[in-house]
């Protein structure tokens, strides 16, 4: 499976904003939905935020609602994730990958795909 490369963390202060990419080379299946993930240190990998196959619907966790937007460009094989409004607790390796689903509040979306080296986020108090 191709791995997709994260790329636009860094460190930044709180309340600031970042904008992450997530470059899938070749080609990104214009089917599959695509997610963003995250793992803090000592943390288990968690969801951040899903998006299907033509952008038109997302699903967020809910620590991310009203901060984080996710979109795809199909045509440049890329996944975004705006992170505004960043806290201390977003501090982590961020991840994307393709998803079974988008997910429920009940069942949250499964990954599909191969994980990349991610990108690492640091929010400074």
């Amino acid at each position: 499976q191709v791995q997709p490369v994260e790329s636009g963390g860094g460190l930044v202060q709180a309340g600031g904003s970042l904008r992450l990419s997530c470059a899938v080379p070749g080609r990104i299946s214009s089917a599959k939905p695509m997610g963003w993930f995250r793992q803090a240190p000592g943390k288990e990998r968690e969801f951040v935020a899903t998006i299907n196959w033509n952008g038109g619907t997302t699903y967020y966790a809910d620590f991310v609602k009203g901060r984080f937007t996710i979109s795809r460009d199909n045509t440049k094989n890329t996944v975004y994730l705006q992170m505004n409004s960043l806290k201390p607790e977003d501090t982590a390796v961020y991840y994307c990958t393709e998803v079974f689903s988008l997910g429920t509040s009940r069942i949250p979306p499964a990954p599909s795909g191969s994980w990349g080296q991610g990108t690492q986020v640091t929010v400074s108090s």
